[in-house]
């Protein structure tokens, strides 16, 4: 990066020392992971230059020669990968994605239906502070205050009641699996299209891990970085009688041309996803995860749903004396990063709610195993124990870097002898 620093040494000294905190720290955020340099230097390449509204084939600009071979690319292995009819590589992130979906399917007023947000859903899926929630009678179904999880015989009775037009499966903080075949029957029974938004467990459906609602859905989103481990970037698959209205809604509906970046560096990790390599790197997505969930058990703390079934946990503070928020920040002095979270039917406000999130996408990609995820269920306990001894926390984070400097992060490789 000599031209950087030579030119805004102020920009390239923040890259560099978050380079380091990226190398330096157990990165736990779900929706975090590490982009391979493959990845980051296509994202970083002269495509950057490039502007091409329209599709392959049919664009608005000359001089899309190039571009047009890698968006068809982009889209061939996304088909060959996932099974889709119809793919589309443009959106600029998921909550585009999803709005797009929104815009070719609804008009104003319509109703649609999706896991309610403080029990695990999206912005997207219909909250009131979203455009989703704004624009759309946004209708929410909720987990069973029992167990925490999806309730199908109330979902069905909440279809039924409120009719919608579209029912939305998905979250961004459920540990468990959705049972796609009956969201179908639901969506069925009511006359209402079925759109998945897989954007969390997207690289553990590719890695084989994890079902697939490719073969339920009529409609299916996703993030490509999270646990698929591509650039910022979004994806749409659908069945391919509805393409020409996705990508209607896409362009010119939605946004104007595409990050061709992005769209390459898409391709890249597709075709990574479609290794042996990334098929372990899953599996043992699933197994950290779990062995996680187990220590954390085993220590006192209370895991929504009582474990997990993906990549996430979601644990419930209200046992441990301190609110999610003080326990997100204590863990990052102490080189643990992950978010404070809303757990179901939380009584606290949603800056500062009961619990914490953590996933285990970027940590796997590191190199950690079953042994390693032990070690970070001590640590996070003993954090949480001494959440307010400033000295412990700094002296936990020079430990967590011991720890990091034996498992070079994807794309930090250079940073290991740091």
């Amino acid at each position: 990066m000599d031209s950087v620093k030579d030119f805004d040494p102020v920009i390239y000294s923040l890259i560099k020392q978050e380079e380091q905190r990226q190398a330096d720290k157990i990165r736990m955020i779900a929706s975090e992971n590490y982009a391979s340099k493959a990845v980051l230097e296509t994202t970083g390449s002269v495509l950057t230059n490039k502007y091409s509204e329209g599709y392959a084939g049919k664009r608005y600009y000359e001089g899309q020669q190039i571009i047009d071979q890698i968006e068809e690319l982009a889209i061939q292995r996304a088909k060959d990968l996932f099974g889709a009819e119809h793919v589309n590589v443009q959106p600029y992130s998921g909550s585009p994605a999803n709005i797009a979906v929104y815009l070719a399917f609804l008009q104003p007023g319509d109703t649609i239906l999706g896991m309610a947000l403080p029990h695990g859903g999206h912005l997207t899926h219909g909250a009131k502070v979203s455009l989703s929630g704004r624009y759309f009678n946004a209708q929410s179904y909720e987990l069973d205050p029992a167990t925490g999880r999806l309730n199908y015989d109330a979902i069905r009775e909440k279809a039924k009641t409120v009719r919608p037009k579209i029912i939305i499966a998905g979250h961004s903080a459920y540990p468990r699996i959705p049972d796609f075949k009956i969201f179908r029957e639901i969506a069925d029974e009511v006359g209402a299209l079925f759109m998945v938004d897989m954007a969390h467990f997207a690289g553990l459906v590719a890695g084989g891990v994890h079902p697939s609602p490719v073969p339920y859905a009529d409609v299916v989103t996703t993030t490509t970085h999270k646990s698929l481990r591509g650039p910022r970037g979004a994806m749409i698959m659908c069945k391919a009688k509805y393409a020409a209205a996705i990508d209607k809604a896409v362009f010119p509906g939605v946004q104007g041309g595409p990050h061709d970046n992005t769209t390459a560096a898409i391709a890249v990790a597709l075709k990574e996803a479609s290794s042996n390599e990334f098929k372990q790197y899953a599996t043992q997505v699933l197994k950290n995860a779990s062995t996680l969930a187990t220590a954390l058990i085993e220590k006192g703390f209370k895991l929504i749903t009582e474990g997990t079934e993906n990549h996430l946990l979601l644990v419930d503070l209200n046992n441990k004396g301190l609110s999610g928020k003080q326990a997100a920040k204590a863990l990052d002095k102490a080189g643990i990063v992950l978010n404070s979270n809303a757990v179901p039917y939380d009584t606290r406000k949603p800056f500062d709610p009961s619990g914490i999130r953590m996933g285990t996408p970027a940590l796997t990609s590191r190199g950690f195993k079953e042994p390693e995820m032990l070690q970070v269920a001590e640590l996070i306990d003993q954090v949480i124990r001494n959440f307010k001894d400033e000295d412990f926390l700094s002296q936990t984070a020079k430990k967590v870097k011991t720890l990091c400097s034996a498992f070079p992060a994807p794309g930090l490789e250079h940073l290991q002898n740091n």
